[in-house]
This record gives C-alpha cells, structure tokens and sequence, in this order.
C-alpha cells in the first residue's frame, strides 16, 4: 500500500511539473484542438467519399489522437527524462531507498494521463461542434490506445537512454516526430497523398497508430489490424530492450 502511495504522489507531482512545461502543454493538450477547430471550419464533418461516407473530423479525431501520442511519447518525455539526469535529479533520485522502476513508472503514468487528458479535450470538443460519431467497441479502443501510447513512450525512453543532453534529446524527438507527423496520416489524411508518400508512410511507426486507432474507432474487426498489433508490439519490446541496455542514471 505505501509503494503505491509514494507511486500516486509522485505522478501527481510529475503531472504538474508536465503542465508547467509551456512547450509539452500545448502541443498536448492545445495543438490538436486548434487542428481540429481549423479544419473543422474549413470541412465541415460531412460523409465524403474520399473517407468512404465517413465524415472529414469523424477520420480526423483518431488521426489526431495518435499525434498526441507521438508528442508525448517523442518529445515529452524524451526531454523530461534527459533533464532529469542532466541536472542530477535522477543520480539522486537513485540513492534514495526508492527502486528504479518506482521512478521510471510516475514518469509513464504522469505522461500517459496528459495524453488521455488531450484526448478527451479532442474529444469532448469535436461531439460538442461536429457531432463526432464513434461505432467502435469502446475496450477494444482503449486498448489500442494504450498499446500506441505504450509503444512510443518506449521510443521517448530510447532517445533519453542514448542522448548525451537535453537539447539532443529535443533534436532527435522533433527529427523523428515531424517527418512522421505529416507522412503518417496523423495530420493530412493519407488518401489526399500521392502513391509515393503513401508507401513512405508505411514505414513509421506512427502510420500504424493512426491506422489501429481509425480501425478500432469505427468498429471495424481487430482481425484486420493483426499486421497494425504486431508492429507496435514489436515497437514496444524492441524499445524496452534498448531502452534497458542503454538507460543511464547519471
């Protein structure tokens, strides 16, 4: 009971040291609202064909759940941990009788309610404007969503095991998280893009977050996204692997 006492408070902590982080706030919890609004405005959430009948914010919503995720995940915590041991705090933080994974876990769990905080802005938002429909099982997406989020935050954990400061910790995240922000379908949907980017995007892993998410929210079969589980499985393992290898306290 008092180990999750001290887990609950340090969370609790940790969420709002997250929420004083100007930069993490608003990309979490503001930038995808201001998408939303921007080409909600602009498209309305009529069926379109392009989506097959689907409405333009009905697709975009998961599309912009899994750019949450991956700010969280690349950025967010990359450059929380980095500072962390940049200035000593995680060095300390270990000679306390506190265990590692105790420290590790705050982390993940303070990072994945801003990202479920985020979420259900979005949301809240697009049922209240564009009347966003959702036929999907509910556990089932809540599953997938936390499989995504779990994947890249073990992305996030393998740049701050291998970056020497904070700010290569910050480069190598917006490196890896922009390029697959605009290619994955995670901020323009894939079916405007041309052939090309469409088989580039099959190679992030975001593109497979954007997909499961999409899936599981329309209440397609889970049969379907076997290839989508797979891959951010894989992602997760192979991050929690390197992460563990690599992983410096000081």
């Amino acid at each position: 009971m008092r180990k999750f006492s001290i887990i609950w408070k340090m969370t609790v902590i940790e969420t709002k040291l997250f929420l004083r982080e100007p930069m993490a706030a608003f990309f979490t919890l503001a930038f995808p609202l201001m998408l939303l609004i921007l080409f909600g405005a602009i498209y309305g959430n009529e069926p379109n064909e392009l989506f097959g009948g689907k409405g333009t914010m009905d697709v975009s919503v998961p599309a912009y759940m899994a750019m949450i995720i991956g700010t969280v995940g690349l950025i967010s915590i990359a450059i929380r941990v980095t500072t962390y041991r940049e200035k000593g705090i995680l060095r300390r933080f270990r000679s306390t009788p506190l265990r590692p994974y105790v420290i590790l876990l705050d982390t993940v769990l303070a990072n994945f309610a801003m990202t479920f905080l985020g979420t259900a802005i979005l949301i809240i938002a697009a049922k209240l404007m564009y009347h966003l429909q959702f036929d999907g099982n509910a556990l089932l997406f809540l599953a997938a969503f936390i499989l995504s989020s779990l994947s890249f935050f073990s992305l996030g954990f393998v740049i701050a095991s291998v970056a020497s400061t904070t700010r290569v910790a910050q480069v190598a995240g917006m490196v890896l998280f922009y390029p697959m922000l605009f290619l994955s379908g995670a901020a323009i949907p894939l079916e405007i893009m041309p052939e090309t980017i469409k088989k580039v995007a099959g190679y992030l892993p975001l593109t497979y977050v954007v997909d499961l998410l999409q899936g599981m929210w329309f209440g397609e079969p889970l049969s379907g996204y076997l290839t989508e589980v797979l891959v951010l499985v894989g992602t997760l393992i192979a991050g929690l692997l390197i992460s563990a290898l690599t992983f410096r306290w000081e």
